[in-house]
């Protein structure tokens, strides 16, 4: 059974069949929202609206140990996560979807483990890949039969938010090795690894990067929307399709 973290924009699936919503009680307190549980084509899917069904949560708001410790709770095997992202790779223009393989990790003062506290052990884990390399396989497969094209790999930078980065902070990103920017990848990603979840993330390009239009232009949002629009559907019908049974 796997379940789906919707970013911007997706609060809903179309396609899942919602037989119930589940309330759910954390030791780190509320999740985002009740878990939606349903099916898409016959197999069970469980589906988490990251900033709440109205999108009432900034990033560094969410409380990512409630959402990934309530996933874990309820059994599933796997965690495919959607969210938006600014480009800063050349090819990654608004519209387009990644499917990225590193991560870098630039936010701060978020609860970002749960090994922490007198009754925890202090444990390491293993982070050098942080994305689950069969789920990758299984999106990139998915959107390969739907001949929707897709960036494979690249470098995912998480930011603290919920302002946009500076023209310069982008400039610096890049030379870290950053191919997409954005809010929401940590600590979700380092969280499913503690509770052993395998995770992956299908990134949508909301729009480049800052200071990467020409000097001076400022991002436009409403120019953006219709490209960013179509990613979003892509990358629900690719939800589907690694939903659907083989």
């Amino acid at each position: 059974m796997l379940a789906i973290i919707g970013g911007s924009g997706l609060s809903r699936l179309p396609g899942l069949d919602i037989t119930h919503r589940q309330v759910m009680r954390t030791p780190y307190g509320e999740p985002s929202c009740p878990l939606s549980f349903g099916q898409i084509a016959g197999r069970q899917v469980i589906f988490l609206a990251r900033h709440g069904y109205g999108h009432s949560l900034a990033p560094h708001e969410i409380n990512y140990r409630a959402n990934i410790w309530a996933l874990a709770e309820i059994g599933v095997s796997g965690i495919l996560a959607v969210g938006s992202v600014g480009g800063i790779h050349p090819e990654l223009t608004t519209g387009t979807l990644a499917v990225p393989d590193q991560i870098l990790d630039y936010t701060h003062s978020r609860a970002a483990t749960f090994f922490e506290g007198p009754d925890q052990p202090v444990v390491h884990v293993d982070f050098s890949y942080p994305y689950d390399a069969t789920l990758r396989c299984r999106l990139l497969e998915a959107a390969a039969t739907l001949a929707v094209p897709v960036h494979d790999g690249g470098c995912y930078a998480a930011t603290q938010g919920p302002r946009l980065e500076t023209a310069a902070e982008i400039r610096r990103l890049g030379q870290d090795g950053a191919d997409m920017v954005g809010m929401t990848g940590m600590p979700e990603a380092a969280l499913a690894r503690e509770k052993h979840l395998p995770y992956a993330t299908l990134a949508v390009v909301a729009n480049r990067a800052a200071g990467l239009n020409g000097a001076g232009v400022e991002i436009d949002f409403q120019a953006n929307q219709a490209a960013f629009l179509q990613g979003l559907d892509q990358a629900r019908r690719i939800l589907v399709a690694c939903c659907s049974p083989i």
